[in-house]
């Protein structure tokens, strides 16, 4: 575990388990730079006691402003979670926008936090990189498909970076719960009953769960332990997998009238935006 007086930066830290999980590095003895969009980190900030950075670590500019902005203030950056996520549009309907608003804040935030933190951890001999990912990262996420896919080239990223630096002392985890009693979930209209099939948890359910993850290095942190088991029956045999995800969402056009193709001109990439941390 580490020491009193380590450092981290969690992004999308405003609200969530971005939130939940600065909290729990503070009581930990922690000293902590928080990121996110939303001016409401500002309050948060000041609750925890801790440095907020107001601004869009997703971008290029963004990302290299926010850890130059963390390395003034702590020096050095011990521990860097990746948390800030968006789930914007629906199915094969949703715009290029929100395609593209996916790839950029939960795959290429990583891949810019990562290119300015890892020359320096591997130069110090160490660091850790902790991927917010989600269980549809390893499964999927039905009426959701920018953020299904995002969310396994975030796993996906997770993997290579921890395969290519972990021999050389650069730990890598990834993060994937199911349903959590956040914003998202909040907003998940019909998909809400079955992210929570196995238990919605709280924020601060899924920060312990991280907690105790940093006392070790395996790769896959799951808050919801019953993921574990889909994933290897996903890998063990695709065509059942899916034809049970098939059936699933049988039910859910059943139950969603909205679930049907319905193209829509929409490109506004706020529009169908319904979770950023």
């Amino acid at each position: 575990m580490y020491a009193v007086g380590s450092t981290a930066v969690v992004t999308g830290a405003a609200h969530g388990i971005g939130r939940a999980i600065a909290e729990r590095l503070v009581r930990g003895g922690f000293r902590v730079v928080v990121g996110d969009v939303d001016p409401a980190l500002t309050a948060v900030a000041d609750e925890l006691g801790v440095h907020a950075f107001v601004g869009d670590c997703a971008s290029e500019e963004g990302a290299a402003a926010l850890v130059a902005a963390a390395r003034e203030h702590l020096g050095t950056i011990d521990v860097f979670f990746a948390n800030a996520g968006v789930e914007a549009g629906r199915g094969l309907e949703s715009p290029e926008s929100d395609w593209a608003l996916s790839h950029e804040v939960n795959v290429m935030a990583h891949v810019r936090a990562a290119r300015l933190l890892v020359p320096t951890w591997l130069e110090q001999g160490g660091g850790r990189f902790v991927v917010t990912a989600s269980a549809a990262g390893l499964l999927t996420m039905l009426g959701s498909a920018p953020y299904s896919v995002s969310k396994h080239a975030a796993v996906a990223f997770a993997e290579w970076l921890r395969a290519t630096y972990g021999h050389r002392g650069v730990v890598v985890q990834a993060v994937c719960p199911q349903g959590v009693r956040t914003r998202m979930l909040e907003q998940a209209g019909p998909l809400a009953e079955l992210l929570s099939r196995d238990g919605a948890l709280e924020p601060d359910d899924v920060a312990e769960c991280v907690w105790t993850a940093l006392g070790g290095t395996q790769f896959l942190v799951l808050p919801h332990p019953e993921v574990g088991d889909y994933f290897r029956l996903r890998a063990a045999d695709p065509d059942a997998w899916l034809g049970g995800m098939g059936r699933l969402q049988a039910r859910l056009d059943a139950s969603d009238p909205t679930a049907t193709f319905e193209p829509t001109a929409t490109t506004d990439p706020t529009a169908t935006t319904r979770s950023r941390s």
